[in-house]
């Protein structure tokens, strides 16, 4: 242990610990901007200066050890000062338009200046704009960057993926794609985690807000909504709504109050999802001379990316089935469209996705087989809140109200897609009942859960015995494939999620600069699992009518076309 004085108080703490972490250890609050724990730890931005008696310079607390007998002061008139003119000197680089930003009020650089009382800037502005193509679904805007290198080292030492870099010196540093690339060739994810780890406005998703308004006043266009079960978890965040209030009831009711007529719940189609890939996977199991084993999860457009880029050979060990957000663009424009008496370009779907990569996956030609596009826009959690806002929606005072009919009911199954290892869960509740008649007990597969990046589990089903991973974070989906690749492990069935913590922590939800609320989102998917009527994909009743009445059975030849594709195909 390791003794020490800060701002007059006497801290012992473990050797090794950082300044800053011995000083929050008795509730002194230094200031940061650049710092994640574990992740960006370079101090760049020196916000987090402090003095150090005997040392001339000042030291850095996120990245400098303590030492026995240190004595730190946190707030001379010399720490005072400089950490004010190190945040001129950023703002100096930083164009300031906070009115017009998606980040005001929600940007640590703009709750820096104000706690540290900057009324103007004493340096010449010299932020740079950067040319970037603004249909791609993340948008840089480089007259904003900090340079705090968040970005780089996100994607370094989580996604793996090194997608961004850093050129440049002095105050020409500057931040861009990998080689100088544009970011749909460059190996990018589109998972949006450099998004939800900037710290300003440089980095955000596309916004298709005005599109979604625009089609709302459309009167030739039926608006269908559906909203993804991880959005549930998080959509009244950035609303200041209490967990009580922000249900999956009164997020129908807000959306309705958007003007929507049709609302539907994505748990709908993640339940037609496992309906196929369950179905996809005991076929793989029963004909393994025919099939390849491990059956990858296909969910996900950023592990899909990921796969294609880095692994292309293992690209025929992912499941065909397409996406819920897909599988319900395809059942909206031909299965509803036809209840309605509509076509399927009269229908216009919009997607509440947690995700940035979806705005991708929707635009991609061989994912869309009932219209030219099965999913006309997606929106993430953060736009969606957007768009009640802009219509001054109170909606705490929203009465509660049930998603529509027939393709708004979901299982319990269905909901913890939102949450690392959901998904498995959810299939290996169905594949039981495939292979043996009877259901499982409905937590009989709970050791999968958690949020260990890389977590393995076996179970015995009848006389099958299943080997499994889950992963989540693409720097452990790199690990597994290596794995696998050298022939060093050896599963039946694999889910990944780009995003750690799966989509409860995706690219696309609310942002709270430095936490990871991933895992508490997550709880609560499980708890609306647990308190759900119907915990089993195939025992939903609007799934059985829709193969009643329209699919015949999971892999028909009207399931194939619809609900399946081919990511060997994809355009990337």
């Amino acid at each position: 242990m390791v003794t020490l004085t800060i701002d007059n108080r006497t801290v012992t703490v473990p050797a090794g610990t950082t300044i800053l972490d011995a000083a929050a250890a008795v509730d002194i609050h230094i200031p940061t901007l650049c710092y994640l724990r574990e992740i960006n730890e370079v101090a760049s931005c020196r916000i987090c200066a402090v003095e150090v008696e005997g040392v001339d310079k000042l030291a850095t607390a996120c990245n400098t050890l303590v030492e026995d007998g240190m004595v730190v002061h946190t707030n001379t008139q010399r720490v005072r000062v400089t950490r004010k003119t190190n945040v001129e000197l950023i703002l100096s680089q930083h164009v300031d338009h906070c009115v017009t930003c998606v980040r005001s009020g929600n940007c640590s650089l703009q709750a820096l200046s104000k706690a540290m009382n900057i009324q103007h800037v004493p340096f010449r502005n010299e932020a740079t704009e950067r040319p970037w193509d603004p249909t791609l679904p993340i948008l840089r805007d480089s007259s904003k960057c900090i340079k705090c290198l968040r970005c780089v080292s996100v994607c370094d030492r989580v996604q793996s993926l090194g997608a961004w870099e850093v050129t440049g010196s002095g105050a020409h540093t500057t931040v861009r794609i990998h080689g100088g690339l544009r970011m749909n060739e460059a190996n990018c994810a589109l998972c949006g985690q450099c998004v939800v780890h900037c710290p300003v406005g440089a980095l955000r998703e596309r916004d298709d807000t005005e599109t979604v308004f625009d089609a709302l006043s459309d009167p030739t266009k039926e608006v269908v909504f559906q909203i993804a079960p991880a959005v549930r978890a998080a959509w009244g965040e950035s609303l200041g709504l209490k967990p009580a209030q922000a249900t999956e009831k009164r997020l129908a009711a807000a959306v309705r109050a958007l003007g929507v007529r049709h609302v539907f719940d994505t748990t709908f189609s993640a339940d037609l999802t496992i309906m196929e890939e369950s179905s996809e996977f005991v076929a793989r199991m029963t004909h393994p001379q025919e099939s390849k084993l491990p059956q990858f999860t296909s969910c996900c457009p950023g592990w899909v990316r990921f796969v294609r880029k880095e692994y292309p050979e293992m690209t025929g060990h992912l499941s065909t089935a397409k996406s819920p957000q897909q599988m319900f663009g395809a059942i909206a424009k031909s299965y509803y469209a036809q209840q309605l008496g509509k076509e399927p370009k009269d229908i216009f779907c919009v997607s509440v996705m947690p995700c940035t990569a979806k705005k991708y996956e929707a635009a991609i030609p061989q994912v869309s087989d009932a219209a030219d596009r099965d999913v006309d826009v997606v929106l993430t959690t953060r736009e969606l809140d957007r768009m009640l806002q802009a219509m001054q929606i109170n909606v705490a005072a929203l009465p509660e109200e049930d998603f529509d009919s027939p393709l708004g009911r979901g299982s319990g199954a269905g909901v913890i897609f939102g949450v690392t290892g959901g998904v498995m869960e959810a299939a290996l509740r169905t594949a039981y009942w495939k292979l043996t008649g009877a259901n499982p007990p409905a937590d009989a597969f709970q050791e999968i859960r958690g949020q260990k990046p890389w977590r393995e589990a076996s179970f015995t089903i009848g006389q099958t015995k299943l080997r499994l991973a889950v992963v989540s974070g693409l720097a452990s989906a790199r690990q597994l494939m290596d794995t696998l690749r050298a022939g060093q492990a050896d599963y039946d069935f694999v889910e990944v999620m780009a995003c750690p913590g799966g989509c409860s922590g995706g690219g696309g939800q609310p942002i709270h600069d430095g936490q990871d609320l991933s895992a508490d989102r997550g709880s609560h998917l499980y708890q609306l699992d647990a308190e759900s009527p119907i915990r089993f994909s195939h025992e939903n009743p609007t799934i059985q009518a829709l193969y009643r009445d329209y699919l015949e059975a999971p892999l028909s030849e009207k399931a194939h076309h619809l609900l399946h594709t081919d990511q060997r195909e994809w355009t990337l």
